[in-house]
């Protein structure tokens, strides 16, 4: 059988209704690996998860760490291998951990793809998540508005997470136009959002006048830093958020967070089961294959599930949507 004979039959395969549930076997559970597991953040994920298996009438387990441990996340990786399920959707806090394990599981056969934060090194896949570059891009663009094209800047960030590099990346970028805006510090948090607050003390006692922005490129540490700044009764500061938890909203609404940049966990984990099952039920003909090089393939590289800045122009609007 040709090489585009077999990608047409299985372009076919995909297209068959995903709600049948005759071709669901008793036991087929598909496992959801992530860090720090009871944010909100991961939470709109896990309901996503659990939708999309009601739909489609599979098992699910949502497993790992509830405080940010690569190490642990790593366990949980290596014990739902250990189950040979028949797919891991994996969020990859630390790629250098957690890639031996992803290859492992692709040649026992499990399908696996990388979701919110890739290991690009690694055999999964695919990579479902926010082009983080485009993100940071767009927080840029709005600080660069915000700041009427000059200040200083500081970044808070976790240095293992690629999907972070990709946002700084992605926010130097838009700010090479504004010459007069000075990245002067990056902080790396490690997972702890308490260095996000204490850093920002730590300027406001020593340098107030010095830093006229924050910008805060995970989830937590936008709140800490807006707490932080209305403890002081500091009003003059732009500070910009990542994700759309209730804390970073509730900020927004009192003018303290400038505005945040939303993704969208619930169709990450969505579109991921519902490939999973797909993987699973219609192969490609070899796991293994570097897909991202063949033009005939069946599967994408990258899904993009896209990305929002949200303000107080349009936070009610996107509360009622929720």
């Amino acid at each position: 059988m040709s090489r585009w004979t077999r990608f047409r039959l299985f372009s076919v395969a995909l297209a068959l209704p995903l709600l049948s549930c005759s071709r669901h076997d008793s036991n087929e559970t598909y496992i959801f690996v992530a860090n720090k597991i009871q944010l909100p953040y991961w939470q709109q994920a896990a309901a996503g998860f659990t939708a999309s298996a009601a739909q489609l009438k599979v098992h699910i387990k949502i497993v790992g760490p509830t405080s940010y441990d690569p190490k642990a996340e790593q366990a949980a990786l290596e014990q739902a291998i250990r189950e040979k399920p028949a797919g891991i959707l994996v969020h990859v806090a630390e790629p250098a951990l957690l890639t031996f394990d992803i290859d492992q599981a692709i040649a026992a056969g499990i399908p696996v793809i990388t979701l919110d934060a890739d290991a690009p090194a690694s055999k999964r896949l695919f990579f479902i998540g926010t082009n983080n570059v485009e993100a940071g891009f767009m927080g840029g663009q709005r600080l660069a508005q915000l700041l009427k094209e000059k200040g200083n800047v500081v970044f808070f960030t976790i240095s293992e997470q690629n999907n972070l590099s990709d946002r700084l990346r992605g926010y130097r970028q838009a700010l090479v136009k504004y010459p007069q805006i000075h990245v002067i510090r990056i902080v790396d948090i490690g997972g702890n959002p308490d260095i996000a607050s204490n850093t920002v003390a730590e300027i406001l006692a020593q340098h107030p006048g010095e830093v006229d922005a924050f910008v805060c490129l995970e989830a937590q540490a936008g709140r800490n830093v807006a707490i932080a700044l209305n403890e002081r009764h500091v009003q003059n500061k732009i500070v910009l958020a990542m994700d759309a938890d209730p804390d970073t909203l509730d900020w927004i609404d009192k003018g303290v967070i400038s505005a945040t940049i939303a993704q969208k966990p619930y169709t990450m984990t969505m579109v991921g089961l519902r490939a999973l099952d797909d993987l699973h039920h219609y192969p490609p003909p070899r796991l293994t294959d570097t897909w991202s090089q063949d033009s005939f393939a069946p599967i994408p590289a990258f899904i993009d599930t896209g990305s929002d800045i949200i303000d107080k122009s349009n936070l009610a609007a996107y509360r009622q949507s929720r």
